[in-house]
């Protein structure tokens, strides 16, 4: 058996962008009624900004596991369960994909702030902002909220460039904002998770390293897909021997029949994204001690 070895590598990430839009931020949220928190139910702890979790102290908050049609729906929904333990209001985007429960779970979260406007004879607009790490899809779900395309979307991290209102009906306004992550990623089990899932962007990251990473722990989880997906028959393998494999397997080879990594590790990361691999959560429920509530 191949000993895995993992290549770590210091992921760190917080350009300039980011520390002027934690401050735009801060001060959006103080005219903001709730927070809608959406989070990668692939890596349910890993993709929760701790940054944003104390900014937001205080406020009504509704937290939304996204990309859950790629998760293991029996995590997600272990998932829910520890955080509404934590006093959240906690959805599922898969389950409410016409939007009503989200919808609904906004203006709970608000209800009384719309109140105290009523006791003085206003009819109140609900103005909620919707937080989250790069590429966890805000931008989707506000469009899939209003009915429309009005926020800008896209399948990589950054799309979304500075805080925009978007009206979702007569009394409900949402705040799409820019990815935030926090300026210090020194657990390097969730810098790679937030690298797996493009909440960082490949280009400054060691793609080599994060795609023997990736089957690293997917062979702790699956292996069995990872074997069939990939075409590798010897499932102790890991590190560039597991990548000359996968690449011996699905005929990535250059001239001469020298494996061609750099493909490979394209391929390992794109179809691991787009939920090829079958459904996923990296970050089983009740395992690291993140059951209760532990960072």
């Amino acid at each position: 058996m191949t000993e895995d070895v993992r290549q770590e590598q210091k992921i760190n990430w917080y350009p300039g962008h980011m520390a002027k839009a934690r401050r735009e931020l801060q001060e959006q949220l103080k005219r903001c009624d709730a927070v809608v928190e959406l989070c990668d139910a692939r890596i349910p702890r890993s993709s929760r900004n701790p940054i944003l979790r104390g900014m937001a102290a205080g406020r009504s908050r509704v937290l939304v596991l996204g990309k859950s049609d790629l998760a293991d729906p029996a995590e997600t929904a272990k998932w829910l369960k520890v955080y509404a333990a934590e006093g959240c209001i906690c959805l599922d985007a898969d389950i409410s994909r016409k939007g009503k429960k989200i919808l609904d779970a906004v203006n709970a979260a608000a209800r009384d702030a719309v109140e105290r406007a009523a006791q003085r004879g206003i009819r109140k607009t609900v103005r909620a902002v919707v937080v989250g790490v790069p590429n966890v899809g805000k931008s989707t779900l506000i469009n899939q909220l209003s009915g429309g395309k009005q926020a800008q979307v896209g399948d990589r991290p950054g799309v979304t460039k500075n805080n925009h209102w978007i009206r979702v009906s007569p009394y409900l306004e949402l705040l799409d904002t820019p990815g935030l992550l926090w300026p210090r990623l020194d657990d390097p089990r969730c810098a790679r998770r937030l690298a797996y899932t493009s909440a960082i962007r490949d280009e400054v990251v060691d793609t080599f390293a994060l795609a023997q990473d990736l089957l690293a722990d997917l062979m702790e989880l699956v292996p069995e897909r990872v074997g069939e997906r990939f075409r590798v028959k010897d499932l102790t393998l890991r590190g560039q021997e597991l990548l000359e494999a996968v690449c011996l397997g699905r005929g990535f080879l250059l001239k001469g029949g020298v494996p061609d990594l750099d493909r490979c590790c394209a391929a390992v990361l794109d179809e691991y994204r787009a939920g090829k691999l079958g459904r996923i959560t990296l970050e089983p429920c009740g395992t690291e001690g993140w059951e209760n509530g532990q960072e």
